[in-house]
């Protein structure tokens, strides 16, 4: 049973565990389907080792942007990717949701990635921890899922 706290997403794809990780491991295709389907990313940096920081930015149609950045805590290539989320600004700093209009978001939630192989597809688990049960969990499964959209049309 999943905890109060925490978000869980399972997708399948039809592509190689090693697409996947890369979609999660490169600057340029992370930017294809980072945020939320009303967003681009036009802002990505990824120090993809374990301790390594990463910053990314979410961008609206007024061009407003929401900045989110974290660390590494554990990568098993191919399999698993554990990392903070916080939200930051333009500088990685870690700010606190409330600048965003967003309130009651802890100021450092956990992600883990976990990818398995499905004869030849790819099952993707993420598991997004410490978020708020309401509103706030309904959005992030929205724009987990809408970004996971996004990943699967960046494999076509």
């Amino acid at each position: 049973m999943a905890d109060k706290n925490e978000l869980r997403i399972t997708r399948t794809f039809n592509a190689s565990k090693e697409q996947v990780w890369h979609a999660w491991s490169d600057e340029e295709h992370f930017k294809q389907w980072w945020g939320p389907k009303e967003f681009t990313c036009p802002d990505c940096t990824l120090d993809f080792t374990v301790g390594g920081k990463w910053l990314a930015s979410m961008m609206d149609s007024q061009g407003v942007k929401i900045w989110a950045t974290g660390v590494y805590k554990e990568i098993i290539p191919f399999e698993k990717i554990v990392f903070t989320d916080c939200f930051a600004d333009e500088k990685s700093n870690v700010i606190s949701s409330e600048v965003y209009g967003m309130k009651g978001v802890p100021m450092e939630m956990l992600v883990t990635v976990l990818l398995k192989d499905i004869g030849g597809k790819t099952e993707m688990t993420i598991i997004h921890e410490g978020l708020p049960e309401g509103d706030l969990r309904k959005g992030a499964n929205t724009g987990w899922n809408t970004s996971i959209d996004k990943m699967e049309e960046s494999f076509k």
